[in-house]
């Protein structure tokens, strides 16, 4: 949502006048909301909320549960009977995911515009969630209107496709909308040369100039506060939702070993966001508990601050097949703040392009214990002479969500 945000942010800046279609918020249902983001959207930009239909009032009341699951219910590790029954709806019935209720009523809003007279030189359809991309397959078929795919995650080959069980006809129908979408569209924008070849190989009759890289970044105005390491302790901090798929039992291990070898050090950790059950057992098994502080959900400029009163950033890409691509939203705030950034993920991906490219660190192999600690005594050392870390450098700046949305804007005016 983020990304779409700050484009409408900024898109006026460079002459583009965007109308927002969206859901009303008293219809929808999200796993978090965060209320203050909306300040971002300027007040002259036209923003149209319609009615929506959507099973998740069903779901919740059905499992008991009162938020509604993340895509492909990531992180519930144990599930009941009733969610398995979810999932497998979701993953069948539910094509290509269960916001498709909400098209008919965009359709509709986008008719009752241009039946009026309105005028658009584009479309911009953004996800996941993957059916909204059907809104502009229907809106180029009807309206011959240019359509812009704006593709932030994989679709079929998303990490957790597998979890959703689809049975054949599903996975059929899924990679067909899958082909419609990324050979229909006039363009396609990705977030990374990784995703662009990934979707490039989906058909032979794609073309590479079809396909634009335009990385998530960060929006300025959210680090205008100056930075503020503490300096009574090596503080690490993780934002977001972490998981045990995301396997950072070993630099928890790492970090227990560095904290005996350097008790001069103060070594904390702190994760600020959604983190499981299971991941928060394996900080109690390593021995971090008392060291460790669990922050829930906190609005967007609230986690911005938590990031400015750090030592060092944790980014860790999940443990699971395709995660070469995985280049998760915050690393661009992370590279923003300036901090020396730990990142637990496969070598030669995409985050450990970017953090090499930033100066900002290595990614660090799930296994590699050695590397982990290595890099925690190195930190520990520099802490010791002096306890603020930041980096002097400034690559992170070709990555403002400013320069990228007039990156945007020459697209859209093309």
């Amino acid at each position: 949502m983020q990304r779409s945000l700050k484009f409408v942010k900024h898109l006026p800046q460079f002459g583009v006048e965007p109308t927002v279609i969206t859901v009303d918020p008293d219809q929808a249902a999200y796993p978090v909301l965060d209320d203050s983001l909306a300040a971002d959207i300027p007040a002259a930009v036209r923003v149209i909320r319609t009615s929506t239909f959507e099973p998740f009032d069903s779901y919740k009341k059905l499992t008991g549960r009162k938020q509604v699951p993340y895509g492909g219910f990531v992180g519930e590790s144990k599930t009941s009977f009733t969610q398995r029954l979810f999932k497998f709806v979701r993953g069948n019935v539910f094509i290509p995911d269960a916001r498709r209720g909400w098209n008919r009523y965009v359709l509709q809003a986008v008719a009752e515009l241009l039946a009026a007279g309105e005028q658009f030189d584009a479309v911009l359809t953004s996800s996941p969630p993957h059916s909204t991309q059907l809104i502009g397959l229907e809106l180029k078929r009807r309206y011959g209107l240019r359509w812009l795919a704006d593709m932030r995650d994989p679709w079929t080959d998303i990490y957790y496709y597998k979890e959703l069980n689809h049975l054949s006809p599903a996975r059929w129908l899924d990679a067909r909308y899958e082909r419609q979408v990324l050979e229909q569209a006039d363009a396609v924008l990705v977030t990374s040369l990784s995703t662009k070849r990934l979707y490039l190989s989906k058909s032979a009759a794609l073309r590479p100039e079809k396909f634009h890289v335009l990385p998530n970044g960060y929006d300025e105005d959210d680090f205008r506060h100056p930075s503020a390491p503490p300096q009574d302790a090596l503080l690490i901090t993780h934002t977001g939702t972490i998981s045990e798929t995301y396997h950072i039992g070993q630099l928890l291990a790492a970090c227990a070993a560095c904290s005996q070898k350097y008790p001069q050090v103060p070594l904390r950790l702190r994760f600020v966001g959604k983190v499981s059950p299971g991941l928060q057992q394996q900080v109690a098994e390593a021995g971090l508990q008392a060291q460790t502080e669990f922050v829930p959900f906190v609005p967007h400029d609230e986690s911005v601050g938590y990031l400015l009163r750090s030592t060092v950033l944790l980014m860790a890409i999940p443990d699971v097949t395709n995660n070469l691509a995985i280049l998760p939203g915050k690393v661009f705030e992370y590279l923003a703040a300036k901090k020396p950034i730990l990142c637990v993920g496969p070598l030669g991906s995409d985050a450990d392009t970017l953090l090499t490219e930033c100066g900002a660190g290595r990614a660090l192999p799930y296994d590699d214990y050695a590397g982990m600690l290595a890099r925690l005594e190195r930190l520990a050392t520099q802490w010791l002479q002096h306890p603020n870390l930041d980096l002097p450098t400034q690559q992170h700046a070709n990555y403002s969500r400013r320069a990228l949305t007039a990156q945007l804007a020459g697209l859209l005016t093309a």
